[in-house]
């Protein structure tokens, strides 16, 4: 029997399984709603199978970026009572999102990664907040792949002005050497997870330090792309 907690989180329907959190055909329309979108950065493109021409004068760190969906309502809407609103019960909903969102890439052919990592947050950040967003979806996608998930394999040592505060330049500056790599990386695929890509300073820096660590590829999944 159904109970009122068994409501999608959209459209305010029951739903047949209560953990899926939101129904089929919401699950529909939020895939299907992101465009076209490069590969490699993940912003709108005339190719998914081919880096764009940002990504082929100038590409990022990352070699392929996964996203659920653009910065915007509904989606939007969701990442913002997970991240400030403590509405953890949302990363698993989420985590299934961008899941299901792998799987259209491994029909193509793309193989699992070798370890999720999650973007960290900083100690007093991750003290005031209680809990940190991305490793909630880590946790769930690991299980889900079944793939080996560290959740202290990225230390963030230094911390600073939250990002989204920030000028691009000033991003990259607040964000020089503030992680550390605990993990071992040495060849292989790396997913790092993470909410929601907007610059790419954050997991541009990740990125280059995976490398440097002798990672084979790594991979940038997130909730949301901001455009």
């Amino acid at each position: 029997m159904l109970t009122i907690s068994a409501l999608c989180w959209l459209c305010r329907q029951p739903l047949w399984f209560s953990h899926h959190g939101i129904c089929r055909g919401c699950v529909c329309v939020l895939l299907a709603e992101r465009a076209t979108a490069c590969p490699r950065c993940g912003l709108p493109a005339g190719s998914e199978r081919q880096p764009c021409g940002r990504c082929q004068l100038r590409a990022p760190p990352w070699h392929s970026l996964l996203a659920v969906g653009d910065y915007r309502p509904p989606l939007s809407r969701l990442v913002k009572k997970l991240k400030y609103h403590r509405e953890t019960g949302l990363a698993s909903v989420l985590a299934r999102l961008l899941w299901l969102r792998w799987r259209e890439r491994a029909a193509a052919g793309e193989e699992k990664p070798d370890l999720l990592l999650n973007v960290p947050l900083h100690a007093y950040r991750h003290w005031r907040r209680g809990y940190n967003q991305t490793e909630l979806l880590a946790r769930a996608l690991a299980r889900w792949l079944r793939v080996p998930w560290q959740a202290k394999g990225l230390f963030r040592a230094r911390g600073g002005p939250p990002q989204q505060r920030l000028g691009a330049r000033q991003r990259r500056h607040n964000l020089c050497g503030a992680f550390v790599c605990l993990a071992d990386v040495a060849g292989k695929r790396v997913a790092l997870v993470d909410d929601v890509v907007t610059t790419g300073s954050t997991a541009g820096e990740i990125s280059r330090l995976l490398l440097r660590h002798d990672a084979r590829e790594v991979r940038l999944w997130s909730i949301c792309r901001t455009l």
